[in-house]
């Protein structure tokens, strides 16, 4: 065992213990967040527009901060970029993180000096959290890699700008980088596959226990290994035991990197967003992540159900319960103040404060009223491999509102890595697991307003070639689970078409 090796369990005991103190006092932690936000930005354009001075508790905060999206906020934005200073936060963002938006455009969130750290301290402390539960120090023997944007940075006014994992690139302590991949001029080719090319030849012959990534991304990875050397990514890096991912649910491609890898693994399940480091998995024996409320964030929650109405009732942290969608609200110390990023959340723990990421508000199948949310099809589809084997590498559930013949139906455009032996049983038991998840959907098969769902397999590698048609191929994209409308659904079919 290595010196380091040797020091990283202690270090990670103390760590961890450092950390139970917020972890078991959230909702002090989260009041104490809330006022000290307010107070230093209370001189800022955003404070004074919206009477920060004559905030006191929680009740004058809803009063005095709407929810908003990104649209209500770019107004702000706009004069950050032209070069105003104090406008959402004291002096200026030191990066813009830069998003793709639905309705605008591109996105520019803004980072602070104060926010920065909390990205690199959140990812470190979730491995210093499997450290000390597992007493597994041999992963730090070896080398790690982290599949991320590119770190070439460009400006937008005065102000740096990329994407969220090509900024935290900048900022990796400096004891990680001789053992990290991918190299500097590996990560900068903008061509993904070209990108994870160069990778596997800086690394197919170097020791790696840790590899990170968004799951569909590092399964690319893994292909690319696998057809270089003809062997499993156990023989190929022996020493691989920790899998750190986010950005997607991962149990769709559980059982297809158990196959590629050749052996289970352990995993961090991990919850960065551009707007700031929410949770991270701190136990291979809890469910859910544990959400971070001591990282300069104020979280407010509105049930998912009641979010679209007039006036949605805003709560926090003292009042959520477990098990209720909860579309999750943020306010930062980089200047987002009631900001909606879009994603449902629901807690599976209240001692501490454990959550799982249910969705996204915006993402749902409810063509027909039922409102189907992402875990529900991921649920569903998770019952139904358990029983009727199957390896999924990517799908999409569209509705189809309009079919040549017969009822309305879902339509899952699966792309199978191996498929079920028995396609029609397949489809029959996901469609009653749905029907078990969703009520609606079920009353709305039983009323013969729907008939079951239609299963549309796609071809390996449909769902790498349509994210490429849309120039968004590699890096923190994912493709949306569900939508509710055919744009998605009927862009696939054509490509599956044209093979």
């Amino acid at each position: 065992m290595s010196l380091k090796a040797y020091l990283s369990y202690p270090f990670a005991k103390l760590i961890v213990y450092q950390n139970s103190k917020w972890k078991n006092n959230a909702v002090n932690c989260q009041k104490k967040t809330m006022l000290k936000l307010v107070d230093k930005a209370k001189n800022t354009l955003f404070g004074v527009d919206h009477s920060f001075s004559q905030i006191k508790n929680y009740s004058d905060f809803k009063k005095n901060i709407p929810v908003r999206d990104y649209e209500d906020l770019k107004q702000y934005v706009t004069k950050i970029i032209t070069g105003d200073n104090d406008v959402l936060w004291p002096g200026k963002p030191i990066y813009f993180c830069k998003t793709s938006g639905t309705t605008s455009g591109e996105k520019y969130i803004p980072i602070s000096k104060e926010s920065m750290p909390y990205h690199i301290k959140s990812a470190k402390d979730a491995i210093l959290s499997y450290i000390s539960e597992t007493r597994n120090t041999s992963i730090i023997n070896g080398k790690m890699i982290f599949l991320q944007g590119s770190p070439v940075l460009s400006k937008t006014g005065t102000i740096l700008t990329g994407r969220l994992s090509g900024i935290v690139a900048h900022h990796i302590p400096a004891y990680l980088k001789k053992n990290r991949f991918p190299s500097f001029k590996a990560n900068s080719i903008d061509d993904w596959e070209s990108k994870v090319d160069a990778i596997v030849e800086e690394t197919v012959a170097e020791n790696m226990s840790i590899i990170s990534g968004i799951p569909p991304w590092v399964q690319m990875y893994f292909e690319k290994l696998r057809k270089k050397t003809g062997g499993l990514i156990k023989d190929i890096f022996p020493n691989f035991n920790l899998f750190i991912y986010g950005g997607v649910n991962f149990e769709p491609y559980k059982k297809t990197f158990e196959n590629i890898i050749g052996k289970k693994i352990a995993g961090i399940e991990l919850y960065p967003a551009s707007e700031g480091f929410i949770a991270y998995q701190d136990s291979q024996k809890e469910e859910g992540m544990l959400l971070c409320v001591n990282h300069g964030i104020f979280y407010e929650f509105i049930e998912s159900e009641d979010f679209f109405n007039k006036n949605p009732k805003r709560i926090d942290l003292s009042d959520v319960k477990i098990g209720i969608n909860y579309v999750i609200i943020l306010n930062t110390n980089a200047g987002l103040w009631g900001y909606n990023i879009g994603d449902t959340v629901k807690f599976v723990s209240v001692n501490p404060y454990r959550i799982i990421v249910s969705g996204r508000i915006k993402h749902f199948t409810s063509a027909f009223g039922e409102h189907v949310i992402a875990e529900e099809v991921e649920l569903s589809l998770k019952k139904t491999i358990e029983k009727l084997p199957a390896s999924i590498n990517e799908f999409h559930v569209s509705p189809q509102v309009q079919p040549e013949k017969g009822l309305p139906y879902h339509e899952w455009l699966i792309e199978f890595e191996k498929k079920p032996e028995n396609n029609l049983e397949f489809k029959k038991l996901l469609d009653e697991n749905l029907q078990n998840q969703n009520s609606y959907y079920k009353d709305l098969i039983q009323g013969s307003v729907l008939q079951g769902l239609q299963i549309t397999i796609i071809k390996k590698n449909g769902f790498r070639k349509y994210m490429k048609t849309i120039g968004r191929l590699g890096g923190q994209n994912k493709v949306p689970r569900l939508s509710n409308d055919r744009k998605i659904a009927d862009t696939l079919k054509e490509i599956n078409k044209d093979e």
